[in-house]
């Protein structure tokens, strides 16, 4: 699905780090997006949490999506990129 939904992201032009699995360094490379979309269904609670934590200062936009499908994500980008007009990056 990783790759996926990396696909998706590039046919929309956006930029996107896709984390399926939490790591390590997954703090660290986060870094600091434009829009952070958090597909609930998909990851773990901690992962989650660590996510928010680490963008919590930042103006990052925080989306929550509950289903993983591919339509939703594409939706959501779409939505995204009119709202802002502007290419995001996913985390």
């Amino acid at each position: 699905m990783e790759r996926r939904y990396k696909d998706i992201c590039e046919k929309c032009n956006c930029k996107a780090k896709v984390f399926c699995k939490m790591t390590g360094t997954f703090q660290k490379k986060i870094g600091n997006p434009d829009v952070l979309i958090l597909l609930t269904n998909t990851v773990s609670h901690k992962m989650v949490q660590s996510a928010l934590c680490e963008v919590k200062q930042s103006d990052t936009k925080i989306c929550r999506l509950h289903s993983s499908s591919a339509s939703c994500l594409k939706n959501l980008l779409t939505e995204l990129r009119r709202e802002k007009n502007m290419c995001l990056a996913e985390a």
